[in-house]
């Protein structure tokens, strides 16, 4: 039997070069070059993915933690947290004896809501702190004085921007010297 299960590995490892697959083409679009551009959404709408994001991202430590208490809480009530192999029948995961006793269904479903109430306390916790901080940022610009004055820029075509802008000639009086010499100062 053995050596069936090795010359099946021998050959199936003898034929995996010769056995490729050609990679799709390289070519790429121009939709999939746009970055996806989150703008149109409203602030509401993002403030919900990062709270869900949050809150299913800790529940795996959430859910971790919460048995090991639970576990440990369960030891100190049956034998207050004995060493030995008989007393290790309850400890948490690390210190589990062989034969440990499991959860009731009802412990279950108490770690499981425990758990799934700590990662929403931490995704509002985390929605709180988010919201003073974009209030800190919006009243920091609305007190920000207004800027010195607002430009205007109007697009007009050329021949409508040469007929508005006739150069006007202005002649200097001739009593006016206008000639400075440099050892002596301005005339004021």
């Amino acid at each position: 039997m053995n050596k069936i299960v090795f010359s099946l590995i021998l050959f199936i490892l003898i034929l995996s070069p010769f056995c490729t697959a050609a990679a799709q083409s390289s070519v790429i679009t121009e939709d999939e070059i746009k970055a996806f551009n989150t703008t149109g959404f409203p602030q509401w709408a993002k403030d919900l993915r990062r709270w869900d994001i949050i809150a299913f991202g800790t529940f795996p430590f959430s859910m971790f933690f919460s048995t090991f208490f639970n576990d440990l809480s369960r030891w100190n009530r049956a034998n207050g947290m004995d060493f030995s192999a008989e007393g290790r029948r309850y400890a948490p995961w690390p210190f589990k004896s062989a034969g440990a006793v499991d959860l009731t269904s009802q412990e279950f479903g108490r770690n499981i809501l425990l758990a799934i109430g700590i990662s929403a306390a931490f995704a509002f916790t985390d929605l709180i702190i988010v919201k003073i901080r974009q209030n800190m940022e919006r009243r920091k610009l609305e007190s920000k004085p207004p800027s010195r004055g607002t430009y205007t820029i109007e697009r007009r075509s050329n021949e409508s921007a040469e007929a508005d802008e006739k150069p006007e000639i202005q002649k200097i009086p001739e009593d006016i010297d206008d000639t400075v010499s440099l050892n002596e100062p301005a005339p004021e």
